[in-house]
């Protein structure tokens, strides 16, 4: 009886997360403004896409939906457990467009002038190589290609250097801008408040939209 108190246990507790992974993703749409970012960065039907640090799907999913069957997305991790937890995120819901690739820290393994957008969520910050990463993903996207980035800015390090910044998991615009510019890429549009990543007051939300010319 133990046994099988403790499996039904094991059962709900397993289900509760993934209600709570649901949960958190509807959520996230919301203060996130998912839809209205995809729809400015201008990702349509059949499009080539790239996800960096995809971590378990989320916006994968997303663009799986936007780009359909006729498109691609190419979901890029460093982590493997992230990538097969995806997988079986996409297979759930039916999207067969995705690709995972599991990417180095310095190269996210992406094939070349292929890809009409790449998105980089909350995740430029832990680029450590970002001139060798930029220069890949400019070889990764066609010509007039999009690039959107998206970090958040803790109160506490603006003003602060890029390592300090970095090491509180956060980066400023001002310092990404310069590096894509110096990548070679030309910013087209920018975001300077989009908000609060997950409603928390000191983690104000920037985007950065740029393109290969």
């Amino acid at each position: 009886m133990k046994q099988i108190g403790l499996m039904l246990g094991l059962l709900v507790s397993i289900q509760i997360q993934a209600q709570y992974s649901a949960y958190d993703w509807e959520d996230r749409d919301t203060w996130m403004k998912t839809t209205s970012l995809l729809a400015k960065a201008g990702v349509e039907i059949g499009d080539s896409v790239a996800d960096i640090g995809c971590h378990e799907g989320y916006l994968s999913m997303h663009l799986a939906r936007k780009v359909s069957t006729s498109g691609r997305v190419y979901s890029v991790d460093v982590r493997d457990d992230r990538l097969a937890t995806l997988r079986r995120n996409a297979n759930d819901r039916g999207f067969t467009n995705i690709v995972t690739i599991l990417g180095d820290y310095d190269d996210p393994k992406l094939p070349d002038n292929t890809l009409d957008h790449v998105f980089v969520i909350d995740t430029y910050h832990e680029i450590r190589a970002h001139k060798k990463v930029l220069g890949h993903i400019r070889k990764a996207l066609k010509k007039g290609g999009g690039l959107m980035v998206m970090e958040k800015l803790k109160k506490k390090v603006r003003g602060k250097s890029r390592e300090d910044q970095v090491d509180a998991h956060s980066l400023s615009m001002g310092y990404v801008r310069k590096e894509l510019e110096l990548a070679g890429f030309e910013i087209v549009d920018q975001i300077n408040d989009h908000g609060l990543w997950e409603r928390e007051a000191d983690k104000q939300m920037w985007v950065l939209f740029a393109i290969k010319p």
